[in-house]
């Protein structure tokens, strides 16, 4: 499956399961985003795939890939936009998805920025795919 399929069959049900589609969020797609590096040579600019806000707070940022990429290979990509989060003082979570599994990641923005993430969730293995909803149900709620 590409991207869009994985975004549309896989991603957007859940999403919907889950609550983020009810009015207190706000589900952007294709938001904009750029860091730079300390010394300012370095900038980085990319486009969110899917972002959900609730009142400017960045609740989680979403990155897929075709079910042809391994999950993990999303990490980099997602972990560098949730660096422009705008809300830095809170917590960022993220959604890494390729069609057949899911990685949630989470980064803390102190002195040095540190991440830590899930083990993968396949979609094949029982169970599994109910505990990625149980995990966006509760992202929904902590807001």
């Amino acid at each position: 499956m590409s991207e869009e399929v994985v975004k549309m069959v896989v991603l957007s049900p859940l999403l919907d399961l889950a609550g983020f589609y009810q009015p207190t969020f706000e589900i952007e797609t294709e938001t904009s985003t750029e860091i730079s590096a300390v010394d300012e040579r370095v900038i980085v600019k990319g486009s969110i795939d899917i972002l959900v806000v609730n009142k400017k707070l960045w609740i989680q940022v979403i990155e897929s890939k075709s079910t042809k990429f391994d999950v993990i290979s999303a990490l980099p990509q997602a972990l560098a936009y949730m660096l422009d989060t705008p809300n830095v003082e809170k917590p960022t979570f993220g959604l890494l998805v390729n069609g057949r599994e899911f990685v949630f990641i989470k980064l803390v923005q102190a002195q040095n920025p540190k991440y830590a993430r899930s083990d993968a969730l396949s979609i094949e293995k029982l169970n599994e795919l109910q505990q990625v909803l149980s995990v966006l149900e509760r992202f929904s709620e902590l807001i």
